[in-house]
């Protein structure tokens, strides 16, 4: 029984085969998800007086060939969520869509530039405890990206490989005295990811290398998160 519970035709539970033991093959990620997407169920909100926000779930070969995600640490410079784990996002500008903000978002913290035809879909919204509205938007790409931190923005960047979140403790629940809904959260670099940012990658996980449709809007931040 997985927290999010579990949708989707059994088609979608074909085999990845690894890449020479050390990871999931890019080209058969990126297959599998493209498949997952245009079958996914998504759960959109109405904004109900939130802010939109978008992140860009941005979908990469590593060194070595293997599929893995960006994602980054904020600076111990900024106004909010200093210090805390992110995939790369921000505010939805007037104008913008959330697809548009993800891929503006990428290039001005890691200098990472995707085109608008690199966009397979998008996961569910999320609503967090600061007043917005998260918009997770996939992202993939075919070639190795070198990442190049703003640091105004961001302390530190990473590829992470999918292959490493395929553990008996991915994800975590625990719950807290300040609410009903369990913390989600997944392990990364040694450490735990909290929610959102954990959510939206526990989806992407589910999609992409196990075929499985999960809903993560319920699941709780930590509180240090609630600001």
């Amino acid at each position: 029984q997985h927290p999010g519970g579990s949708l989707g035709p059994s088609h979608l539970l074909a085999k990845i085969e690894p890449d020479r033991g050390d990871g999931l093959r890019w080209d058969a990620v990126a297959a599998r998800l493209a498949e997952s997407l245009r079958e996914f169920p998504r759960h959109a909100l109405a904004l109900e007086g939130r802010r939109g926000a978008a992140v860009a779930v941005a979908v990469v070969p590593d060194r070595r060939g293997s599929a893995s995600f960006l994602l980054t640490r904020r600076a111990e410079g900024l106004r909010r969520h200093r210090g805390q784990w992110a995939l790369p996002g921000g505010r939805i500008d007037d104008g913008e869509d959330a697809a548009g903000a993800a891929r503006r978002e990428l290039a001005e913290e890691l200098g990472v530039v995707l085109e608008a035809s690199a966009e397979i879909g998008q996961l569910d919204d999320y609503p967090t405890r600061s007043g917005f509205v998260i918009t997770p938007v996939v992202l993939v790409s075919g070639t190795h990206s070198v990442l190049r931190p703003n640091p105004e923005e961001v302390a530190a960047a990473y590829h992470i490989r999918l292959a490493d979140l395929d553990r008996p403790d991915m994800p975590t629940l625990r719950s807290i005295p300040e609410s009903e809904r369990p913390v989600l959260s997944v392990p990364i670099r040694g450490g735990l990811v909290h929610s959102p940012t954990a959510a939206i990658i526990y989806q992407l996980f589910e999609l992409a290398v196990r075929g499985r449709v999960v809903r993560v809007g319920h699941f709780e931040q930590p509180v240090f998160a609630w600001k």
